[in-house]
C-alpha cells in the first residue's frame, strides 16, 4: 500500500465536514492482470439536493516537494491514469485531485497548469490543510 499524503486526513476531514461519505480509503481497483492502483479517497454524497447519489474519487498531493512544477508533472499523470482506469472500471465515478490553497493560489495560475487543466480536463478541489476545509470545487 503506498503512503498516505501528508494532508490525506484534512481533505477527508474537509469532505466529511461537506457531508461526503468516505467510502474507500483508499480506493483500490484492479485493472486487467497485473496492475492495481490505489486513488487516496472514494467518496459518495447521499444527502442534498445538488450532489445527491454522485460518487468521486479523489487524488490528494501536498506540493510540498523543492519545485512546483516537478510535482505537478508526477500529480498530472497520475491523475490522467486514474482516470483512464476509473472510465473502464467505474464511469460514473468522477476523478478530483486535490491540491493546497497555498499552491493553488501560488502556482496554479501560470501558463502551463492553465493549459493543462483545460487540455485535460482536470477537476480540482482547493483544501485548506489547517481548517481541513474543501475551499473550491473546480469543474
Amino acid at each position: 500500500m503506498a503512503a498516505k499524503d501528508r494532508f490525506h486526513n484534512a481533505v477527508k476531514r474537509g469532505l466529511q465536514k461537506e457531508q461526503w461519505t468516505i467510502t474507500h480509503d483508499p480506493l483500490r481497483i484492479e485493472f486487467g492482470e497485473y496492475d492495481v492502483i490505489e486513488i487516496d479517497l472514494g467518496a459518495e454524497k447521499v444527502l442534498g439536493a445538488e450532489r445527491a447519489g454522485e460518487k468521486i474519487a479523489v487524488e490528494i498531493k501536498s506540493f510540498l516537494g523543492d519545485s512546483a512544477l516537478y510535482d505537478f508533472h508526477t500529480a498530472l499523470g497520475q491523475f490522467l491514469n486514474y482516470r483512464l482506469v476509473l472510465e473502464k472500471s467505474e464511469p460514473r465515478r468522477m476523478l478530483y485531485l486535490a491540491v493546497p490553497v497555498s499552491t493553488y493560489e501560488s502556482f496554479f495560475w501560470r501558463d502551463l497548469p492553465q493549459a493543462s487543466i483545460r487540455q485535460y480536463r482536470v477537476k480540482l478541489i482547493v483544501y485548506d490543510p489547517i481548517e481541513e476545509a474543501i475551499l473550491k470545487w473546480s469543474e
